[in-house]
């Protein structure tokens, strides 16, 4: 047993938990302290401690609201006087420490720390009080101790003990929050908050909880916390980051001022302002203020890995990557510092010492819930296939990789060739894409976390990870178009040493799906233009907020699609010059403002110009559609509803709702006349279930097979994952032995979904019918991969297309193969005898 579990056991078993009494005066300034009235709790608790009253609370509150106000000296200099009174008092120890550090007395804060170890050893009984329990636990926690045996043998216990005691609640949560364990900090909080709803640390807690999670819960959270006290620094400073996050560098600015304002030295504060002046490009603010930041205690490893956590964030991994290795220096045993190392050089495609760093920081901190993620996952894909092309390795599942891997190679080289040339840009080094048939597994990888539910693929540079279509469903999107995206980014990141704002990144990728081909990537809908035209618009120097937090799925797509827009105007306007010019500023260290206006203009002018731009795109999508809302009877029935169609034909919202009621009623010929007025009207869009895809279902069932056939050849124009009408256009193709168009169809249905025999097989029969061998030994070969009824028949179909393709080698090869599965397959035998005479 180690001398800390020893030391733990002992306690516990004679621990004492009797809930001290507070007076009416002390608990007015611990409620004023809560609400973040420190300098009057400094007063009030100063004159106490000056007049020689004997409560250990009074020295207590009066070191932390010094602390707080950043007045380190003097909070040292009670903690000095306090300790001598209250020589068992462990949170007064844990101060003390932390008085010490912020003095830049960091190896008299190390001695204390052994002081406090010694004094637990020495006599462990005399610190069995649930303060001193949970302090013990914080100290235990410093020092990279056993997080479950800390929560099980502190702070569970406390709170069996003492249900009501908030601090144990507390302590809970931040050590799960640490470890990244979001629904054990979520359940505790939630309880916490029963207790006291009136602590403004429950309610920040809870928004660490849920910030990577439900963006409207952390949001909630953090007003509820400044309610329960307007001058809740770590509050503030969380909503500082957010707003770095969505690059609302104004907003982060306020939240700061407001910081220092109560705390001229927070450490976070002056950190977060280095993060703002390196993404300005100003080196010699960035400096200055990462000095300040350790200006109070110059070995605090949190600063650098508080800034280079926020750099990889903004996908500066090699930057962030060269703090995390500053604060490593500060602190070797910083294990947060020691995994964001790791996860920046797994982002890096420095995989072998990435891998390595996470094992490490496992075999530390088995608690650690998004790197002991990190680790399972390595043992699930370590023996993944991995396919190379020139630069651009492809890491799949090896089933996955047998069946189209080398179309993801072909694609990428495509991609490659394409995009490179245009963008002027030669990636520096190897291009990794990593594709996962789980998609908890991709987001274990992308994310840290289970998760990440609507992400098809995200690219870190030249990292590229992604859902293969086995993570999908029924219906997968098309991955060609996902890996061109994804791709685009490798170019446009790697064009500008990856500082571009999130918008631009996104829209040039959207834009060149659609230039790839025009179904790929969004385009308008009747939501869009309905958006467009109302003060969703976000104008363009705020767009990147629009991919934090959206309100709901559909403002995301259309963060997308505007972006997109944005770049489209851009190059028409300016030119494609003109685009690249702005990313070569970024990748110099311009700021997106200052890019575009020595290229373009100013970002003001450009949100004029580009709401003009936008507008106009709106208004010529279905021009002639009325797109009014307003009259539309709400409660009406479907009679009444066709009564007010008939005398408003041309209303593309009521035409659409009165269509699905006779559609759900199963009245196709009702419906008829107004799903073809849609069409009529140019409204249409590449929408599952939409009107288009609903028309073409109508004409099927009412036998118009001509024209389903068109309504669906136009939702191919519009869509790149119509896997319903891919599929009936096959059928309607070989109905009419329309074999090169069967071919066409079934090549479009494998670039959404390679994984099912649908596609192979009915490539493999159009291929035979055209005499196309080399497409045929193909589709068969995948055929065999699937576990087929029918072994034997592929083999004798991969025989014959050999023979016709001139392999005899391979052709009896098959046929043997055919003829060991079935040794009677009279068709197999003629065809070696055949390939015999002709040898």
């Amino acid at each position: 047993m180690s001398t800390c579990r020893y030391l733990l056991t002992v306690i516990l078993c004679a621990v004492s938990l009797a809930s001290p009494t507070v007076a009416n005066d002390l608990q007015t300034a611990e409620n004023q302290f809560r609400e973040g009235n420190y300098s009057a709790v400094e007063t009030l608790a100063a004159a106490q401690v000056e007049s020689g009253i004997w409560n250990e609370r009074w020295p207590r509150l009066l070191i932390q609201a010094r602390l707080e106000q950043g007045k380190y000296a003097d909070a040292l200099q009670d903690y000095e006087a306090a300790i001598k009174r209250y020589p068992t008092n462990m949170t007064l120890r844990m101060l003390g420490m932390k008085a010490m550090r912020f003095n830049d007395q960091s190896e008299r804060a190390e001695q204390e720390s052994k002081r406090f170890f010694q004094l637990l050893q020495s006599s462990p009984l005399r610190y069995a009080s649930r303060d001193n329990l949970i302090a013990t636990g914080r100290y235990f926690v410093s020092e990279g101790e056993d997080a479950r045996q800390i929560l099980e043998m502190f702070y569970d216990r406390v709170r069996d003990a003492n249900p009501d005691f908030l601090e144990a609640y507390l302590a809970t949560a931040e050590l799960a929050l640490e470890k990244g364990d979001y629904k054990v900090a979520a359940e505790t909080l939630e309880a916490a908050d029963r207790i006291d709803d009136s602590d403004p640390q429950t309610a920040y807690l809870m928004a660490r909880a849920f910030e990577t999670s439900n963006a409207q819960i952390a949001n909630e959270a953090m007003l509820r916390a400044l309610k329960r006290n307007p001058n809740h620094i770590p509050t503030l400073l969380m909503q500082a980051e957010s707003a770095i996050d969505r690059e609302l560098y104004e907003a982060a600015e306020s939240k700061l001022t407001a910081v220092l304002k109560i705390n001229p030295s927070e450490p976070d504060a002056w950190a977060l302002r280095a993060v703002m002046a390196h993404l300005d490009g100003d080196r010699d603010r960035e400096q200055e203020m990462r000095s300040k930041a350790l200006s109070t205690w110059s070995k605090n490893p949190r600063v650098d890995h508080l800034i280079g956590s926020k750099l990889s964030q903004k996908y500066r991994f090699a930057e962030g990557a060269a703090y995390q290795r500053l604060a490593l220096e500060m602190d070797p045993n910083h294990h947060a510092a020691s995994f964001q190392l790791a996860q920046d050089l797994l982002r890096l495609g420095n995989d072998d010492r990435g891998w390595t760093l996470a094992k490490e920081v496992v075999e530390k901190d088995q608690y650690n819930v998004v790197a002991h993620n990190l680790l399972t996952l390595y043992d699930r894909i370590k023996d993944f296939s991995v396919l190379e092309a020139d630069d651009i390795h492809v890491r799949m599942d090896p089933y996955e990789a047998s069946l189209y891997g080398d179309a993801v190679l072909e694609l990428l080289r495509e991609a490659r060739v394409t995009l490179c040339k245009k963008y002027d840009i030669e990636p520096e080094g190897p291009i990794m894409v990593e594709i996962f048939p789980e998609q908890r597994d991709f987001a274990i990888r992308t994310f840290g976390l289970p998760g990440g539910a609507g992400f098809l693929g995200v690219c870190f540079g030249r990292v590229i990870t992604a859902n293969s279509p086995a993570s999908q469903g029924e219906r997968p999107s098309n991955w060609k178009s996902v890996l061109w995206h994804e791709f685009c980014h490798v170019v446009t990141l790697e064009k500008t040493k990856n500082r571009m704002p999130r918008w631009l990144s996104e829209g040039i990728s959207v834009y060149e799906e659609r230039m790839r081909n025009p179904a790929w990537g969004e385009s308008m809908t009747p939501q869009y233009r309905e958006m467009i035209l109302s003060d969703a618009l976000t104008p363009v120097s705020k767009l990147s907020s629009s991919f934090l937090s959206p309100p709901s799925p559909l403002h995301l797509q259309f963060a997308y699609f505007e972006s997109s827009l944005v770049v489209e105007f851009l190059i028409e306007k300016h030119g494609i010059e003109s685009l690249k010019t702005v990313l070569v500023s970024l990748g110099d260290g311009l700021s997106i403002g200052d890019a575009l206006g020595q290229s373009v203009g100013s970002l003001d002018r450009l949100d004029v110009e580009f709401a003009a731009f936008a507008r106009e795109k709106a208004n010529a999508f279905a021009p002639n559609a009325d797109w009014s809302r307003t009259e539309i009877p709400k409660a009406a029935t479907s009679v009444e509803l066709a009564d007010w169609v008939e005398a408003h034909p041309t209303n593309y919202w009521a035409l659409r709702r009165l269509a699905d009621v006779w559609v759900a009623d199963n009245e196709d010929k009702k419906a008829l006349p107004l799903l073809e007025k849609i069409v009529e009207l140019g409204a249409v869009t590449q929408e599952r279930g939409g009107p288009l895809e609903r028309l073409a279902d109508v004409y099927q069932r009412l036998g118009h097979e001509k024209r389903e056939r068109e309504i669906r050849e136009q939702i191919l124009e519009l869509s790149s994952d119509a896997l319903p009408s891919l599929r009936r256009l096959i059928e309607i193709a070989t109905q009419h032995e329309d074999w090169q168009q069967v071919l066409d169809y079934s090549e479009r249905v494998l670039a959404i979904q390679p994984l099912q025999p649908f596609g192979y097989e009915r490539l493999a029969t159009a291929a035979k019918e055209l005499k196309k061998p080399g497409q045929e030994i193909r589709a068969c070969k995948a055929l065999l991969q699937m576990n087929p009824i029918d072994p034997a028949g592929i083999y004798y179909r991969l025989a014959r297309a050999s023979s016709q393709a001139g392999d005899s080698a391979a052709a009896k090869r098959y046929v043997l193969l055919a003829l060991q599965d079935a040794p009677r397959y009279r068709d197999a035998h003629r065809l070696l005898l055949e390939i015999v005479s002709n040898e």
